[in-house]
């Protein structure tokens, strides 16, 4: 009955789910949701890596200041997060570059250097390193002492071991958490909608308010959100198969690989 309902209800107004599903205003919003996602990622992985080595080193006051940053940036909201990079200029007006305690040499207005695309894509990006630099962590600590150890034995400096060693074979198990945290994060962005950027589900907020069609709206973005997840997805599997790679374990047949499989196993039968 209720898939009935969901198909044969008026009220659903199917008809204007089609004629806003690519409407020109809903697909510039999903073009601002995955730049933020993209650019949200890219700062969060870098920095995440940089925060995960520092979480590492034996330097109490580096693994200090690494340790301090993840505790803040998972302990406060991401929503606080968002709103407070947006809206910096409030604190600081006009920052400025010059002397300590002396004449300023350079002097910025906030709202130019810091505009609320800017401040929601610092707000998801510092937030994502925090979480991103325990995957990575998590992922150096999978890899065998014994593989550091031996390349030290070579001659190779820290930093070539991390980046020729170790971080190629971490990365069966960072691989998959990423992926889950940039599908999360493509949904996360629908967040920066309180500090008016017009993403994806800013502009279908800004439709619905004029037409009142709350729910055909709400299903547009439901279905642009499923539907790039599911291509993530569809990416995350592929770049894991290939991490995977050279591992104890068989890989498993890939979809397209059971298909042709099935197709050729029935035609053999016929």
């Amino acid at each position: 009955m209720l898939g009935h309902s969901w198909f044969t209800n008026p009220r659903w107004r199917w008809g204007t789910v089609g004629s806003y599903l690519l409407d020109r205003r809903v697909l510039d919003g999903i073009v601002v949701t995955l730049e933020l996602t993209a650019l949200a990622m890219a700062i969060g992985i870098m920095l995440g890596a940089v925060l995960a080595v520092m979480r590492l080193s034996p330097n109490p006051i580096v693994s200090g200041a690494g340790w301090v940053y993840v505790w803040f940036f998972r302990g406060t909201p991401v929503l606080v997060q968002i709103i407070f990079w947006s809206f910096i200029a409030q604190l600081i007006p006009y920052p400025s570059v010059g002397v300590p305690f002396g004449p300023e040499l350079v002097v910025f207005d906030a709202n130019k250097l810091i505009p609320l695309f800017v401040g929601a894509l610092l707000g998801l990006g510092l937030n994502e390193a925090a979480y991103m630099a325990e995957i990575v962590r998590a992922g150096i600590l999978s890899v065998d002492h014994g593989q550091t150890e031996a390349a030290q034995a070579l001659g190779m400096r820290r930093l070539l071991i991390m980046r020729r060693v170790v971080l190629p074979q971490a990365m069966r198990v960072i691989i998959p958490p990423t992926g889950n945290e940039t599908i999360s994060m493509l949904k996360t962005t629908s967040l920066v909608s309180v500090v008016a950027v017009s993403e994806l589900f800013t502009v279908v907020g800004l439709i619905y308010g004029n037409n009142y069609q709350q729910v055909p709206l709400l299903i547009v973005a439901s279905i642009w959100y499923l539907l790039m997840t599911s291509i993530l997805s569809v990416f995350q599997y592929y770049i894991e198969r290939h991490y995977a790679r050279g591992s104890a374990r068989q890989l498993p047949p890939t979809p397209l690989q059971r298909l042709r499989t099935r197709f050729v196993v029935g035609k053999v039968h016929a």
